[in-house]
């Protein structure tokens, strides 16, 4: 059934504050775009008036902390049946959007990268794959029976991700009061929105590019890593097996975990147990075991495979100290030793703060 908001003054006598579907609706869309918590505190607005393919403009289109697409529509003075089915239009074209083209519309509507705004907003980087899941959401300042069948139909017989939400704006005297109200409830519709998966979205990867966490600790230094040139990690398979992905040829961006990227450089040899890893020194071969070490304890488990420390040789195209780390929020980050760099946003900033070109 419709449900009918109102506020009542109670201070002074008991009064009814004025509500005006009008004023409403002019004000909905600018004070979402202005603070889009009030809809939701996990969504960051890509967008107002989107442009489509099909030369229609979407009211709002905003991004979740799971890097899932929402559409926004306001209903403004349109029949129900036309705002449900324009939404429905415009999901079927968001729903195909790439990596690449939800980046190019953020950037088109705001000054700035989206990795940047993400990571503001969410304080993680922004996820590998986006538009994996996306939600409908009708925005208006009042309910009608109509718009309320067609929702709960498309929720309840197909799983559609809709929803409605419905706020009211009041003003008495200098006091202004907005509020709000959902349809259904929003958690179920989170679950009907993995129904709308649509495959390959994951920002496309180069073949070439990797980043590399090296922790330094007693098992491995920072100095060690660019005075003969390695990367590696150890202390059990889950955190050196994933180095096996780095081929002789790959580019690595190597950064410590909680300081930042700390050098670029060009894999010359694959994955190796430490104790069969030798480094040319004044032409002749050494095995590390006879380098001069900063790390105290790099040796640990050395005849235990599954434990010990694993190293890949690196060529260093340019590398800086752990206290002259680079790092800004929206760069790529991930608890794994190794893994395929996919964020050309992490590329072009970590290149322009070595000074290399991005052939290098």
């Amino acid at each position: 059934m419709p449900i009918e908001v109102g506020i009542w003054k109670v201070n002074g006598g008991i009064k009814k504050v004025d509500f005006s579907v009008i004023e409403s609706e002019n004000k909905l869309e600018d004070i979402l775009s202005k603070d889009l918590s009030i809809l939701s505190d996990d969504l960051l607005l890509i967008g107002r008036q989107v442009q489509t393919e099909y030369g229609k403009y979407l009211d709002m289109l905003a991004i979740d902390g799971e890097g899932n697409l929402h559409i926004i529509e306001l209903k403004k003075n349109r029949a129900p049946r036309e705002v449900v089915a324009q939404a429905l239009d415009y999901a079927s074209w968001v729903q195909n959007l790439s990596y690449e083209q939800v980046l190019r519309i953020y950037e088109d509507k705001n000054n700035g990268p989206l990795e940047e705004a993400f990571a503001e907003k969410f304080d993680v980087s922004l996820p590998d794959k986006l538009n994996d899941t996306h939600q409908i959401t009708i925005v208006s300042s009042q309910l009608d029976s109509e718009t309320e069948r067609i929702i709960n139909y498309l929720s309840n017989n197909y799983d559609v991700p809709i929803n409605a939400v419905f706020f009211r704006y009041f003003e008495e005297g200098e006091q202004h009061f907005l509020t709000r109200s959902w349809l259904l409830d929003p958690n179920v519709i989170d679950e009907k929105s993995s129904n709308t998966k649509v495959e390959n979205k994951k920002e496309k990867w180069n073949k070439q590019d990797f980043v590399v966490n090296f922790e330094d600790k007693p098992s491995r230094k920072w100095e060690d890593a660019v005075k003969y040139g390695f990367i590696s990690a150890g202390g059990g398979r889950w955190y050196s097996r994933t180095l096996n992905q780095l081929f002789v040829g790959a580019r690595i961006f190597c950064m410590i975990p909680k300081s930042g990227y700390v050098g670029i450089g060009t894999v010359i040899d694959t994955v190796k147990p430490i104790k069969d890893v030798t480094f040319k020194v004044n032409q002749t071969e050494v095995k590390m075991s006879d380098l001069n070490l900063r790390a105290t304890n790099m040796f640990h488990d050395v005849e235990d495979l599954e434990k010990c420390e694993y190293v890949v040789k690196v060529k260093w195209l340019a590398n800086v100290s752990k206290e002259e780390a680079y790092w800004v929020k929206g760069l790529k980050a991930n608890q794994n030793s190794a893994y395929k760099l996919r964020s050309q946003y992490t590329i072009d900033k970590v290149l322009e703060f070595f000074e290399l070109n991005t052939d290098e």
